[in-house]
């Protein structure tokens, strides 16, 4: 199966249909090119036929990498793991260049050196508004806002056909770190005429506008300075104008911040490298935080999923190295629950309660503490008018996401809504159609050795 001349295919191995490990290609004139390469995290951790399970797992690549001499490229759209994290176990079988800006290639390196891959992957650095040719594909890497540093989506060009691939975003006028989001960026895109637009459907099923990241600083403030004694900020990593946020607070208010979990630290360390973090609070090391007096500290920890191996958890579980938490301190739970999370979520925070500590949740509080990076409902529905493209195709989402994320944009005028799942073949050129499950997808676990093995579906 190759596109010739006249062809522009979409192909979703992962992401559509579910929500992680995101992998998509794109076909013209003889050669693919692969858009993002992340894994997702298996809470349930079900054993295969033999008995294996996997915690990470990502999307099996067996299509393209069986064709590897016609993969022009892989671009990277930001740093999140559902984007990302496959990278580092995948790529010998792709043996690919990788086109991505600064942070993201930060991030990416840090990751290729963990299984030895340092310098030995060609990654190409785009800088901002950065055009380049990719095999038969020209790529433009147009400016968004999202909850990570250097998001990016892609204007996909070839002479048959033009793609918005939005990969995930929001519309947020006061992002803390990074440009706000112009409607003129977007407007522009419709004079050029786009075939398609591949878009995040996340949050499609939440109506009105996601809130800006700059509006949670007064309610963490006012949580924070009604703390009376330690208070703990659980947050995703990832999102460094959170931290900045939390940093500002910090010196408002008297205290000294502290990172705790190896992710969260390491993510700090790239925004420094690539001079995303600009924020002068030095950060107190892990192993003073116990000598000082409870009220002057504000830390951020990971482990608002309540996953087991993270700070938050092992906090709840009384066995973190350099700390215990006491009565009377606060946890603030500035994220929002991921679906299939619940139960560890809720049993994390009934220990934090039996250890007398009082639980603020996003849910719970009067005032705004979290601010999700995908687009409500109204945010698709302005992004649909302003680039008025010919049809949507809506992915990053489940079944009722995709489906309400159609309905959004055939409710703004446009014409055509193709609603599928991974395998499916979607025709851009020379005419707009699905093929059904051309080809066979599935995951690929990674084993505690980081060996790869195929998971039974």
């Amino acid at each position: 199966m190759t596109p010739d001349e006249n062809d522009f295919w979409f192909l979703p191995l992962g992401g559509t249909g579910e929500i992680g490990m995101n992998m998509n290609l794109y076909g013209h004139d003889g050669q693919w090119l692969m858009v993002d390469c992340g894994v997702t995290f298996d809470k349930e951790m079900a054993p295969t036929a033999t008995g294996e399970r996997s915690h990470i797992q990502m999307a099996d690549p067996q299509f393209i990498a069986s064709r590897k001499q016609l993969l022009a490229g892989l671009v990277i759209t930001h740093a999140h793991e559902d984007h990302i994290g496959a990278v580092p176990y995948l790529w010998k079988q792709l043996r690919c260049p990788i086109y991505t800006t600064k942070f993201t290639a930060e991030i990416l390196r840090r990751k290729l050196v963990e299984v030895g891959l340092d310098h030995k992957v060609p990654v190409h650095i785009v800088e901002k508004g950065g055009i380049r040719t990719i095999g038969p594909f020209e790529v433009e890497w147009i400016g968004l806002t999202h909850s990570i540093p250097d998001p990016y989506a892609l204007l996909i060009s070839t002479p048959v056909g033009k793609v918005f691939h939005t990969a995930d975003w929001k519309l947020d006028a006061s992002p803390v770190v990074g440009e706000r989001f112009d409607p003129a960026w977007y407007q522009d895109l419709a004079l050029r005429g786009i075939d398609a637009m591949v878009c995040d459907s996340t949050n499609a099923t939440v109506s009105g506008h996601s809130a800006t990241e700059a509006s949670l600083y007064k309610g963490l403030k006012q949580h924070i300075e009604a703390a009376p004694a330690r208070v703990i900020v659980a947050c995703f990593g990832s999102n460094i104008a959170r931290l900045h946020t939390l940093a500002r607070i910090a010196e408002e208010t008297g205290r000294h911040i502290g990172l705790l979990g190896r992710s969260l630290i390491n993510m700090m360390s790239a925004a420094r490298a690539a001079d995303v973090w600009q924020y002068g609070k030095t950060l107190v090391e892990p192993a003073h935080l116990s000598y000082l007096p409870r009220e002057s500290v504000l830390l951020v920890a990971t482990g608002s999923q309540g996953e087991p191996r993270t700070a938050l958890n092992r906090l709840s579980n009384h066995s973190f190295r350099d700390l215990a938490l006491e009565p009377g301190d606060t946890v603030i739970f500035s994220s929002k629950m991921i679906p299939g999370n619940e139960d560890a979520i809720e049993s994390m925070i009934k220990r934090l309660k039996v250890l007398q500590v009082t639980v603020i949740t996003a849910d719970e509080s009067e005032v705004p503490i979290h601010a999700s990076g995908h687009p409500a409902a109204d945010e698709l529905a302005l992004m649909y008018g302003w680039v008025q493209p010919d049809c949507t195709i809506p992915v990053h989402g489940e079944a009722v996401h995709l489906k309400t994320n159609g309905e959004i944009a055939k409710s703004v005028g446009v014409p055509k809504q193709l609603i599928g799942e991974n395998g499916d073949l979607y025709m851009i050129a020379p005419i707009k159609g699905i093929r059904r499950q051309r080809v066979e997808t599935g995951r690929l676990g990674l084993d505690d050795k980081r060996k790869l093995f195929k998971l039974e579906t």
